[in-house]
C-alpha cells in the first residue's frame, strides 16, 4: 500500500494510479497512519453510503469511551460544537428533522428561481475577467459566484461577505487527515468568529424577518418545527461551506483539466450542448471531495474481512469514480460520457442537498466563459493545495485574447 500516501506531493498531484493499485489488491485495506479502513471500489462505496450500520457520527448511540476514542481536547470545543450540530454530522432523528426544514430551500422550483440571478452574476464576473485581459479564474470566478449565491440565500448582506470564504477555508482544514495543531487553531478561531457573526444575524432577523433562509428557519421554529439556535448556526455554516467549497474546486479544477485536454475543450467550444455532461464528467475525472468518512456502529464484513464496531471507514470517492468495473476507460476524459454514475455528491441520506444548485452554478460559469471568453487560455501552471480530502488549486492564472 506504499503508493497510497496522502501527504506525498507526488500522490497529491495524481492519486489515481495509487487508487488503481488499491482496487487491484482488494476491496478493503487497513491504513495504520490514520487508523482507517480504505474502501476503493465503486460498488462498495455506493453500498456503504446507504448502509445504516454506519454513521457520520456515533455520539447518538455511544460515548467516546465506548468507541475506544479519546475525546477531542477541550480547546477544540468551539469547532466540534459547530460541526457536530450540522446535519452532515447528525444521524436520524435529528438529521431527518433538520434536513426536512432545509430541503424546502433547495427544491427544484426554488433553484430554478435562482437561475436568472446566478446567470447574471456569472456573466458579470466573466465580463470583468475579459476587461482585464485575464486573471485568476479561481479568485475572480470560481470563488465569488457560489459564495455570493449561498450568502444571498442565507440573507448575509453584501457588506458582511468578505470573511465568509476565509472562515470556511479555515474550518474545512479540520476535515483533512490528521490535521496539524496550527490547522486546528485556525478552525477554532474561525468557528468562534463565524458563530458569533451568525448569532448576531439571527437576532437581527428575529426583529426584522426577510425573504431569506435564516428568516425561514426562524419562522419554522416559531411554528413548531424545533431548531435550537446552535442547530441553526451550524446549519448556516454547513450550507455556506458545503454550498461553495466543492463548486469552487470543481470550477477551477475543471478548467485546469480542460486546458490539459485541448481536444475535449475544442469539442466543448464547438458544441455548448455538451455542458451538462461535461460538468458530470469533470467532477468524475478529478473528484473535488476525495474521501468521505463513516463510523462503524454495528460490525460489518467486507469481502471476508470483519470490520469491528468502533472502526472508521475511509470511502474513497476519487477511486470509486475511476473504477473500470463501472466506467469504460475511466482514465480518459470524455465530456460526452453518457453513462456516468459518479458519486461526487455522495449517496444515501447524506446525499448533497445542494447538488441541483451546484450544477446550476457550474453550468452558468462554464457557459459564460465559453460564450464571453472563447479565447481563454492558461497563463501559468497552477499549484495544488497541499490537501488530500478536499482537492483544489491555489489559483488558476488565465489569459483572454
Amino acid at each position: 500500500m506504499s503508493a497510497f500516501d496522502p501527504w506525498d506531493p507526488a500522490f497529491l498531484a495524481d492519486p489515481y494510479p495509487a487508487y488503481a493499485e488499491l482496487r487491484a489488491r482488494g476491496r478493503v485495506h487497513y491504513y495504520a497512519p490514520t487508523n482507517q479502513w480504505l474502501v476503493p471500489h465503486h460498488a462498495d462505496v455506493s453500498a456503504l453510503l446507504r448502509d445504516r450500520r454506519l454513521g457520520r457520527t456515533y455520539q447518538h448511540r455511544f460515548t467516546h469511551e465506548d468507541f475506544g476514542r479519546t475525546p477531542p481536547p477541550p480547546e477544540h470545543e468551539p469547532f466540534h460544537t459547530l460541526n457536530d450540530h450540522g446535519m452532515l454530522d447528525l444521524e436520524p432523528p435529528d438529521h431527518t428533522r433538520i434536513r426536512r426544514l432545509v430541503s424546502k430551500a433547495f427544491t427544484p422550483r426554488t433553484v430554478e428561481r435562482l437561475k436568472p440571478y446566478v446567470e447574471r452574476l456569472a456573466g458579470e464576473l466573466v465580463d470583468g475577467l475579459v476587461r482585464r485581459g485575464g486573471g485568476d479564474l479561481l479568485a475572480d470566478i470560481a470563488e465569488p459566484l457560489p459564495v455570493a449565491v449561498i450568502a444571498e440565500m442565507l440573507g448575509v448582506p453584501e457588506s458582511d461577505r468578505a470573511p465568509l470564504r476565509p472562515w470556511s477555508a479555515d474550518i474545512c482544514g479540520m476535515y483533512e487527515l490528521n490535521p496539524s495543531q496550527e490547522a486546528a487553531q485556525r478552525a477554532v478561531r474561525a468557528s468562534v468568529e463565524f458563530s458569533g457573526y451568525l448569532r448576531e444575524l439571527i437576532a437581527a432577523r428575529r426583529k426584522e424577518p426577510g425573504d431569506d433562509l435564516i428568516s425561514g428557519l426562524i419562522a419554522a421554529h416559531d411554528e413548531g418545527d424545533r431548531l435550537t439556535e446552535q442547530e441553526m448556526i451550524s446549519t448556516c455554516v454547513l450550507l455556506l461551506n458545503a454550498g461553495h467549497e466543492a463548486t469552487v474546486n470543481a470550477t477551477a479544477g475543471g478548467w485546469w483539466t480542460l486546458f490539459r485536454h485541448p481536444d475535449q475543450l475544442a469539442a466543448l467550444r464547438a458544441d455548448h450542448s455538451l455542458i451538462p455532461s461535461a460538468i458530470e464528467e469533470l467532477m468524475r475525472y478529478d473528484t473535488p471531495l476525495q474521501l468521505f468518512e463513516r463510523w462503524v456502529l454495528d460490525e460489518i464484513e467486507i469481502d471476508g474481512t470483519t470490520i469491528p464496531r468502533g472502526a472508521e471507514l475511509a470511502l474513497l470517492f476519487g477511486s470509486a469514480n475511476h473504477d473500470p468495473a463501472v466506467f469504460t476507460d475511466p482514465g480518459r476524459l470524455d465530456l460526452a460520457r453518457a453513462d456516468n454514475p459518479h458519486i461526487s455528491f455522495s449517496a444515501g441520506i447524506h446525499y448533497c442537498i445542494g447538488a441541483p444548485l451546484a450544477r446550476l452554478e457550474l453550468a452558468a460559469s462554464m457557459r459564460a466563459l465559453l460564450e464571453r471568453a472563447p479565447t481563454l487560455t492558461l497563463a501559468a501552471e497552477p499549484r495544488r493545495k497541499p490537501n488530500f480530502v478536499i482537492r483544489g488549486l491555489e489559483g488558476l492564472q488565465v489569459r483572454v485574447g
